[in-house]
């Protein structure tokens, strides 16, 4: 079953589980000349009816590719809309308190994108993050993390404001050991999920090259924008 939500502030923060967080286009501020009201109001139909269409092709076969990877587990993905005003594009996928999916987008995503390949691969991707456990993976890698370096802390005599402090900085650390690893899997199967769809991944992808290129920064959470083009193009090709 597919649900088209608009949330409020509250009800997206009441999804109290750490998000999992996909790259998203942010083009560069341009003096361009204001807009008429119905220029406006014609984009953001546009807009909202691209990302219907979107929604409707793309979720079912989400849903498929999840049954048939994890058969036990909720597939059932839940489409969110955070209509919260002046936030910057981004997406992301959670769970509720029950464990369903969210997949999560903005406003400012929806309207940003070139075409309707991004959008779909930007849901895609993040679709993936869910069928491929980095949630769960993300929480006990933070968990871990936070066990080990305040546990040293606390045998080399530290006071407990000291080992409270290790215990957060080894769950940063943990949480983002393998977060690289993660968006090269997200954007592989993601990349499996917009081509089933019937849109082109390889296309999709090309808002990375619009944002700025986290390049290969030690403990950094995203990978060079360069590998993750040759992800999804290695992997189209082989599909």
């Amino acid at each position: 079953m597919r649900w088209l939500l608009v949330l409020a502030c509250t009800a997206l923060v009441a999804c109290d589980i750490a998000p999992v967080s996909a790259p998203v286009p942010q083009r560069p501020t341009t003096t361009q000349p204001a807009l008429d009201d119905r220029t406006v109001r014609a984009r953001a139909g546009a807009a909202a009816r691209q990302f219907v269409t979107v929604v409707e092709t793309v979720e079912p076969v989400a849903e498929r590719e999840c049954r048939r990877r994890i058969p036990r587990a909720n597939c059932d993905f839940q489409i969110v809309v955070d209509d919260r005003p002046n936030q910057p594009p981004n997406a992301f996928q959670t769970v509720d308190r029950n464990g369903r999916p969210i997949l999560a987008f903005n406003l400012a995503l929806i309207a940003s994108v070139s075409n309707a390949d991004e959008l779909a691969f930007v849901m895609g991707h993040e679709a993936a993050h869910h069928i491929l456990g980095h949630l769960g993976r993300t929480q006990q890698n933070a968990a871990v993390g936070a066990v080990i370096l305040s546990g040293l802390a606390a045998l080399g005599g530290a006071d407990s404001a000291a080992v409270e402090s290790a215990e957060q900085i080894g769950a940063t650390l943990g949480a983002r050991r393998y977060s690289k690893n993660f968006e090269l899997e997200a954007d592989e199967l993601g990349t499996i999920i917009t081509a089933r769809a019937g849109y082109n991944p390889v296309r999709g992808a090309e808002f990375f090259n619009r944002i700025p290129d986290p390049g290969n920064r030690f403990l950094g959470t995203h990978p060079p924008n360069a590998a993750r083009m040759e992800t999804v193009r290695r992997t189209a090709a082989g599909l």
